[in-house]
């Protein structure tokens, strides 16, 4: 792309520390859009749900899948907000960019947040952060630390760089889709000007493009949080 996200420099007085203005506002944007989609479900609730109601409780039953099949849900119930929390919040940041690119001057403003791997690299070190704390919490830390002797001590160091792989390829997997499928949506929004007068040709695969993109956003956010639980479970449960 040729337009460059705005920047804050030199933050804290430090010369090489830069500050992501449009990563921070489409952060917060999307925090305060899953923030009034819930309440909005939260409102008025019914014992025979319908219309909204009915779908979100689709939601936390597909999340409730997703724990049950990584985990005993004895143990993973406690998990179901992080889970609920992780798969609305992605793929709400995920579909933003896609569903429109706010572009002022030379500067990208209006992004899916997740297109930085800051913040996606960010959400997966918390993620391992608390996989940890969880096993400590419940396993206790005397066991919770035999698991990286087992089955043999000579698998320390690896399982050792096992936590830092697993913390790169969970942010990284999903930066590299959505800010690939944003580049793209790019490209096709500048064919569709450059072919004036046959714009209209052009709006066609760049519908098409962004439908696909809609399915892509929910495909990672799936798999984010389906890799969230299958690690907590490798911390928290006794056999996996």
């Amino acid at each position: 792309m040729d337009h460059e996200s705005p920047l804050f420099h030199d933050l804290f007085g430090i010369p090489w520390l830069d500050f992501d203005l449009s990563t921070t506002l489409m952060t917060f944007i999307s925090s305060v859009i899953v923030f009034i989609i819930c309440t909005l479900a939260a409102r008025n609730l019914k014992m025979k749900p319908t219309g909204f109601q009915n779908f979100m409780e689709w939601i936390v039953d597909f999340v409730k899948g997703i724990i049950g099949d990584t985990m005993d849900w004895k143990t993973g119930k406690v998990f179901l907000p992080l889970g609920l929390t992780l798969l609305v919040y992605i793929f709400i940041s995920n579909i933003l960019g896609v569903i429109t690119m706010g572009v002022w001057g030379h500067e990208l403003w209006w992004k899916s947040p997740t297109s930085d791997a800051t913040l996606t690299l960010t959400l997966s070190a918390l993620v391992i952060v608390l996989t940890h704390y969880y096993g400590v919490k419940v396993k206790g830390f005397k066991e919770y630390a035999k698991d990286y002797v087992r089955p043999v001590p000579f698998l320390l160091p690896f399982k050792i760089i096992e936590e830092f792989t697993n913390t790169l390829t969970l942010g990284l997997r999903l930066f590299g889709n959505i800010f690939a499928g944003e580049i793209l949506l790019s490209l096709i929004t500048k064919m569709a000007f450059a072919a004036a007068p046959f714009t209209f040709i052009a709006i066609i695969p760049m519908m098409a493009w962004q439908g696909f993109s809609l399915f892509i956003g929910a495909i990672q956010a799936f798999i984010f949080t389906m890799l969230t639980m299958v690690y907590m479970s490798h911390k928290v449960s006794s056999d996996h």
